[in-house]
């Protein structure tokens, strides 16, 4: 079983930076796959970012909307994943929520509680 746990949200304003953190224990081994998404208030959850690996290199993805604002990134020796938040904007307010997919993981993956980003002025 694996277990997320994120940390790092709270009260931007526009144009600040934040940077979220998503640990994982219990069966890491084989996680090949993490990510971040966010659910605005009323509205569905969407993947932010992904990363890919298990191979030499990694492989990451992202929403159209972040492209250029947000870097997913991973430290191996740590077991996290950090999601760096730059010039944020206040359509980026939403509950974020970690995902990891491995070997030992739900089909949909094995999700943290989220952590609230809300960027006001």
């Amino acid at each position: 079983q694996v277990q997320v746990v994120e940390s790092g949200g709270g009260l931007v304003q526009p144009g600040e930076s934040l940077r979220l953190s998503c640990t994982a224990s219990g069966n890491i081994f084989d996680i090949y796959f993490m990510a971040w998404f966010r659910q605005p208030p009323g509205k569905e959850r969407e993947l932010v970012a992904g990363i890919a690996f298990g191979g030499s290199t990694n492989s990451v993805d992202y929403a159209d909307s972040v492209k250029g604002r947000f870097t997913i990134s991973r430290d191996p020796a740590k077991n996290t994943v950090h999601l760096q938040m730059n010039s944020v904007k206040p359509e980026d307010t939403a509950v974020y929520y970690c995902n990891a997919i491995g070997r030992y993981t739900p089909p949909d993956g094995a999700w943290g509680q989220g952590t609230q980003v809300t960027v006001s002025s």
